[in-house]
């Protein structure tokens, strides 16, 4: 497969995504769980069809010391026991809130509820942002076709530099 867009060369485009990159950070620095981050990403990567985020966040997730086994049910995590109620909570509004098109309503109370039983307000105000985000690199990636399968870990944190 061979990208529509080199998003690198692309003078326009990688101005934007450094910005995108940059947005991340307070998410990064929150004290929403580094484990629940990944999950939620890869969840909506998941969902949204983005081989280039799956690729990248299953690979930082697994180095970051994620087992095989919870990499292997995210997309089963309802039926699945290895996760964590919080955890669990925090997937259901990936989804309501990556899907907002396929529910009349968007994010259910109960979701949202569900999620603040277990969450702050700081850490609920990142996981809002962090599934916002993640949206949006899967929508670029998918919108061009990046391609997957080379990402190296660490490799993201170039963008942090530029």
């Amino acid at each position: 497969m061979e990208a529509r867009l080199n998003m690198f060369a692309n003078k326009t485009a990688m101005s934007f995504v450094k910005r995108l990159v940059a947005v991340n950070q307070p998410l990064s620095d929150s004290t929403l769980p580094a484990a629940t981050q990944e999950l939620v990403k890869i969840r909506a990567s998941q969902i949204n069809g983005c081989s280039g985020c799956l690729d990248m966040h299953i690979k930082e997730a697994a180095a970051a010391g994620e087992t095989p086994l919870r990499l292997h049910l995210i997309a089963a995590w309802r039926e699945a026991t290895v996760f964590t109620e919080a955890e669990r909570a925090a997937l259901e509004l990936t989804e309501q809130g990556t899907r907002i098109a396929d529910a009349a309503g968007g994010v259910t109370d109960e979701a949202w509820a569900d999620a603040a039983k277990h969450y702050d307000e700081d850490q609920l105000g990142a996981l809002v942002c962090l599934i916002a985000a993640i949206n949006a690199f899967n929508r670029l990636n998918v919108i061009t076709q990046q391609p997957a399968g080379g990402y190296e870990v660490g490799q993201a944190a170039a963008f942090h530099k530029g």
